[in-house]
């Protein structure tokens, strides 16, 4: 009986970190965000390169009381299309939660990218977890004024661009979508991911820029995304073994005398010329909730607790 006893306890430390792995794997990840246009987000996060250095996302951190280090995370539970009377005026850009309340800052020298009015956009979102939902693409009302706090009333009722489930190309969603042709200036991209594998709905800001006078402008460096409308590109991110999250980005090359259709470029009036992020890694963020994080913990559980039981049986049969 004791030697079955010393067995059993054997078979269940063998078991154990199987279920740890598990859980850790199910719970330790987050979900993505936009990284082209560049969301403010993704800027002011420690994986921005040069862009998180800039006055106005140090502001931001400032006014966060932290980094932005969980820059995937950035979700809200429950709400279920009801965007706007959920997620408060003032405070769209942080879905309303405290721990992003640095990027509610009305400011107009957050990292920007420079776009064409009525052309061709591919919109990047990195994703971190992979999940089915509809993206929302709204583009504020000519007269909107970064200096003021975003409100809904500053957008149009109606999306310019919706996509349901569309692919993930190189670690990033694409959605491609036509620019209204009546921007100029300083304007902001408000994205919605409404999850339907989830209860979660994902907000950002993206700072972008059009040219005054509506004719395209001459950009200096593109910001990784490339191509002709209809049709998707993107660099491969850049994988890390040392365990910390890092993010790769494209470097900075000479652009044409004309951009692409869809190819965004940093704005003139950035604080920086450097390309933004494009493909980022994981946050360090162990609070993912409403992914396939159940489905792996159970599935793993039970192989974890079938192997103990089986490797007890046997014992106890061979005892």
């Amino acid at each position: 009986m004791t030697a079955y006893r010393s067995a059993t306890a054997a078979a269940v430390a063998l078991a154990a970190p199987l279920l740890l792995t598990t859980w850790a794997a199910g719970t330790a990840s987050a979900h993505g965000a936009p990284t082209s246009p560049v969301s403010r987000v993704a800027a002011c996060s420690p994986e921005g390169g040069g862009l998180v250095r800039t006055a106005a996302c140090q502001a931001a951190i400032s006014a966060n009381g932290a980094p932005f280090t969980a820059w995937d995370n950035l979700r809200v539970a429950g709400v279920n299309g009801r965007d706007r009377s959920v997620i408060p005026d003032g405070k769209l850009c942080s879905g309303g939660l405290s721990a992003y309340k640095g990027l509610d800052l009305a400011r107009a020298d957050f990292p920007s990218t420079r776009l064409t009015p009525g052309a061709g956009l591919t919109l990047k979102y990195s994703t971190t977890i992979p999940h089915t939902g509809t993206f929302k693409l709204f583009l504020t009302k000519q007269g909107y004024s970064p200096t003021r706090p975003l409100k809904w009333s500053d957008l149009p009722e109606k999306p310019f661009a919706t996509a349901t489930d569309p692919a993930v190309v190189d670690g990033a969603y694409r959605v491609k979508a036509t620019l209204p042709s009546d921007r100029t200036g300083r304007q902001m991209l408000f994205t919605i991911w409404q999850n339907s594998s989830t209860t979660d709905t994902y907000y950002s800001c993206s700072d972008v820029v059009f040219p005054a006078g509506g004719s395209a402008p001459k950009a200096t460096r593109s910001s990784g995304t490339s191509g002709s409308t209809g049709s998707a590109s993107g660099g491969k991110s850049t994988k890390d073994t040392s365990g910390s999250t890092r993010l790769a980005t494209s470097p900075p090359s000479p652009a044409p005398t004309s951009p692409a259709a869809d190819s965004p470029s940093p704005a003139v009036g950035s604080s920086t010329g450097e390309t933004g992020p494009d493909h980022l890694r994981p946050a360090a963020d162990s609070t993912s909730g409403g992914g396939p994080a159940l489905p792996l913990v159970a599935g793993g559980a039970a192989a974890a607790l079938l192997l103990t039981a089986g490797i007890a049986f046997a014992l106890r049969r061979r005892g």
